[in-house]
């Protein structure tokens, strides 16, 4: 399993809104060369959907092609229509993910029962490891803790994106992780609390920004210096704040063009930042040093 930061990745669009994949492999490159420990495309962050399935295919294709097995790629395949999920997975699977990342039914939602029989249909249908990604904010539903324990006994899921904020309930999953599975935070203002409870690392949306740091972050608490850890999450504490001062990933990339990385806009409903939390976003960028 990976240990460590696995960047959410942005997905870059020229001015016509079309994928730029020049900027795409510009920034695989910067990851590779500031130790980000994993890739994931097509997750919430990489604006997958508002893409068209050609696009995201292209996407993980060019990803999987570019990094050539330097780290990791997580692939985000799931949706709310469990055969479209089993497609996606056999799809991406033959492309060459290493992971699979597999959403909760969103929209339409699920009892326990089928939360339970979603997850293990997708992950009966491939040999790649699925990582499943709760994160109720966004989908309007979460995996309870007997589902967790149910499908963390699954051969084929490794691990689960535990992004629901409360430190509760990733206390009572926290009972479940094992060498066979695994729990990253899903919340890059929890990554310390996270790591304590047994958990091997993030997946994050503050390392499009700082790849450096969210590696170095999760390295040290793993290698035993629990103080470096925590002094990197309280530096960038409230910069990490302000990249979630609107829906993401509006603000890291509105971040990355304020570093230069000129990655381009949105496709709406995303649309550009309030001018007076864009002011905010960069006034806390300048504090820590990540734009003069």
């Amino acid at each position: 399993m990976i240990k460590g930061s696995i960047v959410a990745l942005i997905t870059p669009f020229h001015e016509d809104g079309s994928v730029d994949f020049d900027k795409l492999g510009e920034l695989l490159e910067f990851h590779v060369a500031n130790h980000t420990d994993g890739i994931l495309v097509l997750g919430t962050t990489g604006e997958s959907s508002t893409m068209t399935h050609e696009e995201d295919d292209a996407v993980v294709r060019y990803t999987i092609d570019k990094i050539d097995h330097r780290i990791p790629v997580v692939v985000g395949a799931g949706s709310n229509d469990t055969k479209t999920a089993v497609d996606k997975s056999i799809k991406y699977e033959n492309m060459g993910a290493d992971y699979l990342l597999i959403i909760t039914p969103y929209y339409n939602k699920a009892n326990e029962g089928g939360m339970i029989a979603h997850f293990t249909t997708v992950a009966d249908s491939v040999h790649t490891p699925i990582i499943l990604y709760n994160v109720p904010g966004r989908t309007g539903c979460k995996l309870s803790e007997h589902a967790v324990a149910v499908l963390s006994q699954h051969p084929n899921i490794c691990g689960i994106k535990e992004a629901s904020g409360d430190i509760s309930y990733a206390t009572r999953i926290s009972r479940y992780l094992n060498d066979d599975f695994v729990m990253y935070s899903g919340n890059d203002d929890m990554v310390v609390p996270i790591l304590s409870l047994g958990g091997s690392g993030v997946i994050s949306v503050f390392a499009n920004t700082n790849p450096q740091e969210a590696h170095d972050m999760v390295q040290a608490w793993l290698e035993g210096d629990l103080k470096q850890s925590l002094s990197i999450q309280q530096k960038y504490l409230d910069y990490i704040h302000a990249l979630f001062c609107e829906v993401n990933p509006i603000p890291v990339k509105a971040a990355l063009n304020l570093m230069g990385k000129n990655v381009g806009g949105y496709r709406l409903p995303l649309y550009p930042m309030d001018p007076k939390n864009h002011d905010h976003l960069e006034a806390e960028m300048k504090k820590v040093g990540i734009i003069a």
